[in-house]
């Protein structure tokens, strides 16, 4: 079992690196194979509503969405991190996360569907629940398996070393991990016993309120 650690902030090893490393370390301890993927320091763009992603299957700019779509098909479960930018996730992330669920909503070989994911965020102070909200929407939109923690996956501090006298975000972070293995090895036994995965409706419904 492999997880992507999904690293939204522009800075490689701050603070919300930090707390993912806690997350990574747990899962490593379970069992659980674990790959980061940094976003890096350039502005990625977001979602210009082109559609071309509807027949292409991916977006049609080409650039570290893309990358990351296609390590998406053969990982089990994923964490998306960021840092906390006025209230919500970084430019960034939210540019990222449009695009990457966005592209893939159609295809019938959707690589987030019915597997594990959470989210994680950092902040020197405020902010953190705004950002988890909109982080756990592309999760739940994509029809995919969400465990909790003992209280919201957030760390706090301006500096990694601050975040590191953190213990109960650290804490949080560790439960996070072990709930999420427990949950990727709930699902492998339920595919080794047999248990199909829920029928699904082939034709979206899609309707519109103004008539």
């Amino acid at each position: 079992m492999k997880v992507i650690l999904i690293n939204g902030s522009p800075h490689e090893k701050g603070c919300t690196y930090t707390a993912l490393c806690e997350v990574a370390k747990t899962l490593n301890g379970e069992g659980v194979e674990t790959e980061f993927f940094w976003l890096g320091r350039q502005p990625l763009v977001g979602c210009s509503s082109c559609g071309a992603c509807a027949s292409a299957g991916k977006c049609t700019l080409d650039d570290k969405v893309n990358e990351f779509t296609a390590l998406a098909e053969s990982c089990d479960g994923f964490v998306f991190g960021s840092p906390v930018h006025m209230g919500g996730m970084s430019g960034s992330m939210k540019g990222f996360m449009d695009r990457v669920f966005y592209s893939v909503r159609r295809r019938a070989d959707n690589p987030f569907a019915l597997k594990p994911a959470a989210a994680v965020v950092s902040a020197r102070r405020a902010g953190t629940t705004s950002a988890l909200d909109d982080l756990y929407k592309y999760l739940l939109y994509s029809q995919m398996l969400v465990p909790g923690s003992r209280y919201w996956a957030m760390v706090h501090g301006n500096e990694p070393e601050e975040v590191l006298r953190d213990e109960e975000g650290l804490q949080t972070m560790r439960v996070l991990g072990r709930n999420l293995a427990w949950l990727l090895k709930l699902k492998e036994a339920g595919a080794q016993a047999g248990v199909p995965l829920p029928e699904r409706e082939e034709k979206r419904i899609s309707t519109n309120f103004i008539r």
